[in-house]
C-alpha cells in the first residue's frame, strides 16, 4: 500500500470516528429539542424522533406554569457573575504567577496548580453550607456564585501558559513609559488575553449554567432561588402525580438553548484561545 493510499485510509477512518463521536454527543440534544415539541403521549409511545404534531405550546405552559421566568433570571445571574469573577481572578492570578517576582512564587504556583487534581465534590457541600449560614449568605445566590468561582486551577493554568508566551519586552517597554504593575496588567497584557479569556469565560459559563448539585443544596429551602437546572427536575410530575415528560423536555430545551447560543457566538474566540494557549509557552 502506497503512502497516498495509507493517508487516505487514515483520513477516512478519522472522519468515520469523528462522525460517530459527533452523533453520540449531539443525539441527546436533538432528542430533547424534538421531545420538547411532542405531546406526552407521543413522547411515551416512542416511534419517530420527529414529532407528528408540533406542540409549541409546551414552552408557553412551562414558562407560565413552572415559574421559569424567575428560574431563568436566577441562572443568568449566577452564570454572569460567576463568569465575570472567574475571568477577573484567573487573569490577575496568572499575571502575578507569570510576570511578578516575589519570594515563594514557584511554590505558590505549584500548590495552586495541584488543585487541578483535587476533586472532593459533594464532600465539601456540608462545610460550605455551614460557612454560608455563619456568614448569613444562605438565603441568596451568592454562595453558589462564590463556590463556582473558587475552583480556578484549570483557568489559571490556561491563562498562565498564555501569559508566559507573551514577550517580556512588552513589560519592559511599558515600565520605561512609567507603567506600574496594575497599569501593566490592565492596559498592556489584558487586551492581549482576549482569546484565552474568552475560552475561560465559556468554560466557566458552562460550569455555572449546568451546575445542579450545589444549586440544589443551597436552594432547597428557597424555591424562588432555583436556577433552571434545578427547576427542570420539578417538572417531572404534575399536580395529578402523572409523569409529564413533555414539559420536562420543554424545560430542558429552555435550559439548553442559551448554552448553545453562547457557544455559537464565542466559538471563534474559543478555538483561537485554545490553539494559542497550546502553542505559546
Amino acid at each position: 500500500m502506497g503512502i497516498k493510499a495509507r493517508t487516505r485510509l487514515t483520513h477516512g477512518l478519522l472522519y468515520v470516528f469523528l462522525t460517530i463521536f459527533a452523533v453520540v454527543i449531539l443525539y441527546p440534544v436533538v432528542y430533547v429539542l424534538c421531545g420538547s415539541l411532542k405531546t406526552n403521549l407521543q413522547l411515551m409511545g416512542g416511534g419517530s424522533l420527529l414529532p407528528t404534531t408540533w406542540e409549541f405550546g409546551n414552552f408557553i405552559e412551562v414558562w407560565e406554569k413552572a415559574n421559569f421566568a424567575q428560574y431563568t433570571f436566577n441562572s443568568v445571574f449566577i452564570a454572569a457573575f460567576s463568569t465575570a469573577g472567574a475571568v477577573i481572578l484567573s487573569s490577575m492570578t496568572a499575571f502575578c504567577l507569570a510576570r511578578c517576582d516575589f519570594p515563594g512564587r514557584k511554590i505558590l504556583k505549584n500548590l495552586y496548580m495541584m488543585t487541578m487534581f483535587i476533586a472532593l465534590g459533594a464532600v465539601t457541600l456540608r462545610p460550605l453550607y455551614t460557612l454560608a449560614v455563619q456568614t448569613g449568605l444562605q438565603n441568596s445566590l451568592w454562595p453558589i456564585i462564590l463556590i463556582t468561582i473558587g475552583a480556578q486551577g484549570n483557568n489559571v493554568f490556561l491563562v498562565t501558559k498564555f501569559v508566559s508566551g507573551l514577550p517580556k519586552e512588552l513589560d519592559e517597554a511599558a515600565i520605561l513609559d512609567g507603567c506600574g504593575p496594575f497599569r501593566l496588567y490592565y492596559m498592556v497584557l489584558l487586551p492581549l488575553l482576549k482569546p484565552i479569556l474568552a475560552t475561560v469565560a465559556l468554560f466557566q459559563f458552562r460550569i455555572a449554567w449546568n451546575d445542579y448539585i450545589t444549586s440544589s443544596v443551597f436552594t432547597m429551602t428557597r424555591p424562588e432561588l432555583r436556577p433552571l437546572t434545578v427547576g427542570v427536575v420539578q417538572l417531572k410530575y404534575g399536580a395529578s402525580a402523572a409523569a409529564e415528560y413533555h414539559l420536562m423536555m420543554a424545560g430542558a430545551a429552555i435550559s439548553i438553548i442559551p448554552m448553545l447560543l453562547v457557544y455559537l457566538l464565542c466559538n471563534r474566540y474559543f478555538v483561537e484561545g485554545t490553539t494559542s494557549g497550546s502553542v505559546k509557552g
